[in-house]
């Protein structure tokens, strides 16, 4: 019996100190009330720049608006920012001390890390829902019912989570703020090089490989299908653009069972 409960008081033990530390992260951005504005403002302003004016220059293939072929590019961008807001508070308590303080106290070691994710997938949540809001307001829905729907804002969720993790790693790795800030520009190339706002098409063939193997296009492709907007895959298209959905799901669970050990091994080593 003993051995039965140990496990899982240890459970329980990780989960109150983890839901402690999201509490502390959300307390913290409750001080920083330009971060919130600003990071509520980000997707609103992005469905308009993108939507209205680049929306009159391209072409959706096969046809259709082309503000409904962009929306899921921009959840999949906002999905995919998810690693650089976490790898900059995890730097930034790891340079300020407050990771040797966690590693003093008498909590958990998968707290610390799974307060930071735990922090990042709720607000992230408050950012998919403003992006929904705006792309509802230009016109913007999906057409393929309550279950598709939910199953394509699943999927963004756990990939986010995943790459949330990624963030932690790099965060722990870096232990200095002004290296993640300037770290976080080399998200962008990641985000464009994809299908999020263009068809891979016209790319040069290398481009295009790299492009339809990013794990942004494969969510794209993944929510345009769930959602029924314009330019969802066809059969003959690469392999990750035609199977989106297995490929988020084996994208998630490789980053998973990459980060996760590798984040907690990095912060239990700090503290050496």
């Amino acid at each position: 019996m003993t051995a039965l409960t140990a496990p899982l008081d240890r459970l329980r033990w990780t989960l109150t100190d983890g839901l402690t530390l999201v509490g502390r992260e959300l307390a913290r951005l409750r001080q920083e009330p330009g971060q919130i504005v600003a990071a509520l403002l980000f997707p609103a302003v992005m469905v308009v720049l993108f939507g209205y004016v680049f929306g009159s220059a391209i072409r959706v293939p096969g046809g259709g608006d082309y503000r409904e072929y962009l929306m899921p590019g921009l959840f999949a961008m906002v999905t995919f920012s998810a690693w650089l807001g976490v790898m900059t508070r995890t730097a930034s308590d790891a340079s300020r001390g407050v990771m040797d303080r966690f590693r003093s106290m008498p909590m958990a070691r998968l707290a610390v890390p799974f307060g930071q994710t735990g922090a990042d997938l709720l607000t992230g949540l408050l950012m998919l829902t403003v992006m929904v809001t705006a792309g509802l307001l230009v016109g913007w829905q999906p057409h393929r019912g309550l279950i598709p729907t939910t199953q394509a804002f699943l999927l963004m969720i756990l990939l986010r989570y995943a790459l949330s993790w990624v963030g932690v790693y790099v965060g722990l790795a870096v232990k200095n703020d002004q290296i993640a800030d300037a770290l976080v520009p080399l998200g962008l190339p990641f985000t464009m090089l994809s299908n999020a706002f263009v068809p891979t098409g016209g790319m040069p063939p290398w481009l295009r490989l790299l492009a339809d193997w990013n794990p942004v296009s494969a969510l794209t492709a993944a929510t345009r299908e769930l959602f029924g907007n314009p330019g969802a895959p066809s059969a003959t298209a690469a392999w990750p653009l035609a199977h989106p959905v297995t490929t988020v799901l084996l994208w998630s669970a490789t980053l998973l069972a990459i980060f996760v050990p590798l984040s907690l091994r990095a912060y239990t080593r700090q503290g050496r």
